[in-house]
């Protein structure tokens, strides 16, 4: 039975008198949704991630929907918990990307019972209904390719953990440029670690007292800016020139690679694209549910600036 406009009008002076605030929990039991979003991130201070938690939250928002964001300093315990948090709290869905260790988290995936997008890194889960990723593989081969035309022929790579996809899909590309141009790949010029600054500055730091096992090498290939920052300084610091004597390269186009001394040479990645399509893929999903994993792969782009861009003959190197 239709509600009278007397009645209406007396309902709604009640509701501005009081204050009222409807009860989205209820709602939810009418609609099946919360209109509430998880995004589960591993390292808030990595400057990637905040520019792909703000895509996420612009498209969220666009919706009329909330991000519940959780950082899990990488540890999968953590992980786990806020999987149960965010299954409790009735979230329509999760945006994720995980940590390096999966051994904590590859459970809670199945008991969350939510469905899932993977951002950034690669996994394979039954609640997992969809992936942005991007191609790491040919981002690191621009890279090493773009090194390799400036005349640099003994590179090194300074790699994320190689317990990621992403790590792993890295060192691929660096292998596929450096077997273009007929040099041999070797493991040892590959050096893994954290996605860190501080990793950057203890890896070339290793370098430098192990002369033996990295003698005369001309350039460094680096798994993120992070990585890339800490190994410019230091080599700033134990007397080397960048890029006159070694160039230096990264990976991500973080806004602090715009400002280092020199500039740093980068691959590109859309990570605020990457927040907002992971968002738009969940929402496709709630709207009309789906069997098959979509995965949506975006290209990476090169950057080129200082800290690759001068380049000495080898035998004036290291």
């Amino acid at each position: 039975q239709a509600i009278s406009d007397a009645t209406r009008k007396r309902v709604q002076t009640v509701v501005r008198k009081n204050h009222f605030i409807p009860n989205a929990m209820a709602g939810s039991l009418v609609t099946r949704r919360t209109n509430t979003i998880g995004l589960i991130i591993p390292d808030i201070v990595n400057p990637f991630f905040p520019e792909l938690a703000r895509g996420a939250e612009d498209r969220a928002r666009q919706s009329g929907s909330n991000v519940i964001l959780c950082n899990t300093d990488e540890k999968p315990d953590q992980e786990g918990t806020y999987l149960a948090m965010l299954a409790k709290k009735m979230v329509d869905g999760i945006i994720f990307a995980h940590s390096v260790e999966l051994s904590g988290t590859a459970s809670a995936y199945q008991t969350a019972r939510i469905p899932i997008i993977l951002i950034d890194r690669d996994w394979d889960s039954e609640n997992i209904k969809g992936k942005i990723l991007v191609d790491n593989t040919n981002g690191a081969y621009m890279a090493v390719r773009h090194l390799l035309d400036k005349g640099y022929r003994s590179i090194l790579h300074i790699a994320g953990p190689l317990k990621t996809q992403t790590a792993r899909d890295r060192v691929e590309g660096y292998r596929k440029a450096l077997a273009e141009s007929g040099i041999a790949f070797d493991a040892e010029k590959v050096i893994s670690g954290s996605y860190t600054t501080d990793w950057g500055s203890q890896a070339v730091r290793s370098i430098l007292e192990d002369r033996n096992k990295y003698d005369k090498f001309d350039a460094i290939f680096c798994a993120n800016d992070q990585i890339a920052i800490g190994a410019m300084m230091e080599l700033k610091r134990a007397g080397y020139r960048v890029p006159e004597q070694i160039g230096i390269i990264g990976f991500d186009d973080i806004h602090m690679a715009s400002l280092t001394d020199p500039a740093l040479t980068t691959v590109r990645q859309p990570s605020y694209e990457m927040g907002w399509k992971a968002v738009d893929l969940l929402l496709e999903f709630l709207d009309q549910p789906h069997e098959e994993v979509r995965k949506i792969i975006l290209d990476t782009s090169l950057v080129i600036r200082d800290s690759s861009m001068l380049h000495q003959p080898v035998d004036q190197q290291l």
